[in-house]
């Protein structure tokens, strides 16, 4: 059973799945601190779907990029949690995380999330129908070379994350992800986190970004 958590961007969501199949589900669109929402978020979703945290056989969480103060309160929440069951923990990309919110269309996925100014975190990603590959690291670059990046593949990609409003502002090439799929999700962090090795809560860390020189 594993028990996934979101708290990257301006949502806050956990999630929880065992052999391939959701049992539950919450998310919330906040203007509060993610460390009022959070634990009670994941002890009501756990209560609903019958269960409690000694079921859970590992957590997982987004790791970055993202918010430096929600990525710190989600990985500190899934530290102490593992930690005091003796459980092991799976740290996600919260670009990979959202690429895996679409891993049903085929074709090229560019995960991209507003980080400041005309700048946002970006990664490209491809989607056979089920499986997620990845095509670039994770960066932050300026609107005008993901516009770039998308134009290179020559193909129709789809943008998942609300950098796509940054992007719509200079570039009109892409394909908007549906809303339901397009902001960050404990679910996109589950199933991605099945397909990695757990590791000891203590390995955990947050990934930030920093900018990068094109050219």
């Amino acid at each position: 059973m594993l028990l996934a958590i979101d708290t990257s961007g301006k949502t806050a969501s956990c999630a929880l799945a065992e052999n391939g199949t959701l049992l539950g589900y919450r998310m919330l669109y906040t203007q509060r601190a993610h460390s009022q929402i959070l634990l009670p978020m994941t002890k009501q979703l756990l209560a609903d779907t019958g269960h409690s945290v000694q079921d859970v056989d590992v957590f997982a969480v987004a790791d970055g990029p993202g918010s430096y103060t929600g990525l710190r309160i989600g990985i500190s929440a899934v530290q102490a949690l593992a930690f005091a069951g003796e459980k092991q923990c799976v740290g996600v990309s919260t670009l990979e995380g959202l690429a895996w919110n679409l891993c049903g269309r085929t074709g090229i996925l560019c995960a991209c999330l507003a980080a400041r100014k005309n700048l946002c975190y970006c990664a490209f990603f491809e989607s056979s129908g089920g499986e997620i590959t990845r095509l670039t690291e994770d960066c932050i670059l300026e609107a005008g070379d993901i516009a770039a990046q998308i134009e290179h593949y020559n193909e129709p990609v789809m943008v998942i994350g609300d950098g796509a409003a940054i992007l719509r502002q200079s570039y009109e090439g892409f394909l908007d992800a549906p809303m339901h799929l397009r902001d960050q999700s404990a679910c996109g962090i589950a199933m991605a986190a099945m397909h990695k090795t757990p590791v000891s809560p203590d390995q955990l860390a947050v990934s930030y970004l920093q900018q990068v020189k094109i050219g």
